[in-house]
């Protein structure tokens, strides 16, 4: 057979394939890892597959290998942007990416297939879901920076007691004349907006993060 036709060659254009239907959606929402790199993390684990094959190594250790590769650009994408981590969704993404190369590589394309139909599922069609629960149970990281007086910070738990919140005290500390405190609080949206807007509106409040 034409080398250009050959079995491998065509596993390389299926992973390149699945790998930018995948990476078109990451790359439309403006992601870290969008088109190029679900491309190459699918080509890659193909290629890493088929040579393993080849040279008849363990391919449960090139597997493992793989994974191991993949767990350090995940944390590359991984990150920490003012109270909340970002980039989750997505370093999972580049590791359904690579099982669908080795699937790929492996010669199982009906597998590779109807994987890349459900993680385009969820990346497309899960959204409004998420949002939809997001709307109804929302937790958000709240730092308020006050002048310090007695009970002052309590006084803020109480806010959220009354505005059906439910909070976690986080760390609280007093530098100089302000008292700093942080909470993980939890619940519909509209609340939080409620408390976002008396919080803005505090003249007690130096600073606040949310």
């Amino acid at each position: 057979m034409n080398i250009l036709f050959s079995e491998d060659i065509v596993k390389l254009l299926i992973a390149a394939g699945l790998g930018a239907l995948i990476g078109l959606e990451r790359e439309y929402h403006g992601k870290a890892a969008g088109l190029r790199t679900m491309m190459l993390i699918s080509i890659g684990s193909t290629l890493f597959t088929v040579i393993s094959t080849k040279l008849g190594t363990d391919a449960g250790r090139i597997a493992s290998n793989i994974v191991t590769g993949i767990g350090f650009i995940g944390g590359g994408i991984i990150f920490r942007e003012s109270n909340r981590v970002s980039g989750i969704t997505t370093a999972a993404t580049a590791w359904a990416t690579a099982a669908l190369g080795m699937c790929v590589g492996i010669g199982y394309y009906e597998i590779a297939l109807a994987s890349s139909i459900l993680v385009l599922f969820v990346l497309y069609v899960l959204v409004p879901i998420q949002e939809l629960i997001n709307r109804h149970n929302q937790l958000r990281t709240y730092r308020i920076v006050c002048k310090f007086q007695q009970k002052t910070l309590k006084n803020y738990e109480n806010l959220f007691r009354e505005l059906g919140l439910t909070a976690k005290r986080g760390v609280q500390n007093r530098v100089g004349n302000t008292i700093i405190g942080t909470w993980s609080v939890q619940g519909p949206e509209r609340k939080h907006d409620k408390l976002t807007k008396i919080l803005l509106n505090d003249e007690e409040v130096l600073e606040v993060d949310f």
